[in-house]
């Protein structure tokens, strides 16, 4: 098994009145060329957990990052004007609560980040800030939504 430092979440960026299926997300990715999805985790709005590449395979999902990391994408991230937004469903924060849990029990040394904290810090002062996101995904703030799950 490799070394996990990271668990990373990310969003689909998909407008709420949207589906991208797991299977869509795999065939997008496949179409780029990678063996598979990028993520090792994927939740639907439904709150299903699929299961994407194993975790002893590096994922293609966060440049610099994959080696030592966990990918998990949950479906969603654009409100209806295609806008950043925390479109998560109920079930969707369960499972991604448990699922995150589960991992913290078997990763206790990883730190949980969204994609948009491994932004460059551009101006140098040891934060990544909103004016230096290259992205906005998750659309959420990972580290105080899962304060509970700390030491992460």
């Amino acid at each position: 098994m490799r070394t996990i430092n990271k668990i990373i979440l990310h969003c689909s960026a998909t407008r709420v009145d949207q589906n991208y299926s797991f299977q869509q997300c795999r065939a997008d990715h496949r179409s780029k060329g990678w063996s598979d999805i990028g993520y090792h985790y994927y939740i639907t709005r439904d709150g299903l957990q699929h299961i994407g590449r194993p975790l002893w395979q590096s994922g293609a999902h966060c440049r610099g990052h994959n080696r030592d990391s966990i990918g998990i994408c949950y479906e969603g991230g654009l409100d209806e004007h295609g806008r950043a937004a925390d479109t998560r469903t109920e079930p969707q924060r369960d499972t991604l609560h448990r699922l995150l849990a589960a991992l913290h029990m078997r990763f206790p040394q990883a730190v949980l980040l969204g994609h948009r904290d491994l932004s460059p810090d551009l101006d140098g002062d040891g934060r990544i800030t909103p004016a230096e996101w290259a992205k906005q995904c998750p659309c959420f703030d990972v580290r105080t939504e899962y304060a509970d799950l700390e030491p992460f």
